[in-house]
């Protein structure tokens, strides 16, 4: 069962000893079966507000039509803090999660899985509260080198944290900027970038949370505007 810490420490020193605790729960091997639903995960916030916006966005695959868009505002009341964004954001996006009428076979989340200083990412916070196949897809490196990376779409590297490979930049587009992949819960770091490759239809981001940051940002605007 959950703890209640697990979710909202009562520090940052509580927060740090809790990743570390919960980062011996994930699982980065292949335990993903037939994906039918694919949920694409992200949350908006403003400038100089608490205030949280997300959005859980379900899509069919291989189609990724959107099939059911769940949303939740909240005051965040952990402030930011580099290497604890899933302490803040992880109490609004299961407020969302319990609104979902659909149970997605694999979750793709808009931050870090293992790609992190101690290797428990949102990504990985997520999936294992869950217990639900996840995959941290970011836009920026929290930790880790990537190698060198051709610029066609498809092109993988190693993202190395010292002699640990922690994940993949993924070229998702002919010459744009990589995302960077890794192994949230129950999926491996391979099958992980292949999925955010079969994910990636024209855009950098994969659609999944592509459509979830379109959501995010739509409730964002439409109850502060």
């Amino acid at each position: 069962m959950n703890r209640p810490e697990w979710i909202a420490p009562q520090n940052p020193t509580e927060a740090v000893a809790i990743q570390r605790v919960l980062a011996a729960s994930v699982r980065c091997r292949d335990e993903v079966g037939e994906v039918r639903a694919i949920a694409g995960v992200d949350v908006s916030t403003q400038r100089w507000s608490d205030d949280g916006f997300a959005a859980i966005v379900v899509l069919e695959f291989p189609s990724l039509e959107v099939i059911e868009v769940a949303q939740a505002r909240m005051r965040l009341t952990m402030p930011y803090i580099p290497g604890l964004l899933s302490f803040r954001e992880i109490p609004i996006l299961l407020a969302a999660w319990e609104r979902l009428g659909t149970d997605p076979d694999l979750i793709v989340v808009d931050g870090q899985g293992r790609a992190h200083p101690r290797r428990f990412g949102i990504a990985s916070h997520l999936g294992v509260l869950l217990d639900r196949p996840t995959i941290g897809c970011a836009k920026s490196l929290l930790t880790g080198v990537p190698g060198m990376l051709s610029p066609e779409r498809g092109s993988l590297s190693a993202l190395m944290a010292g002699h640990e490979q922690v994940g993949y930049a993924v070229r998702t587009k002919d010459r744009v900027n990589p995302v960077y992949v890794s192994c949230g819960h129950r999926i491996s770091d391979e099958t992980a970038a292949q999925w955010v490759l079969a994910c990636a239809r024209g855009y950098r981001l994969p659609e999944p949370t592509r459509q979830a940051h379109l959501a995010s940002n739509a409730l964002r605007r439409r109850l502060t505007t």
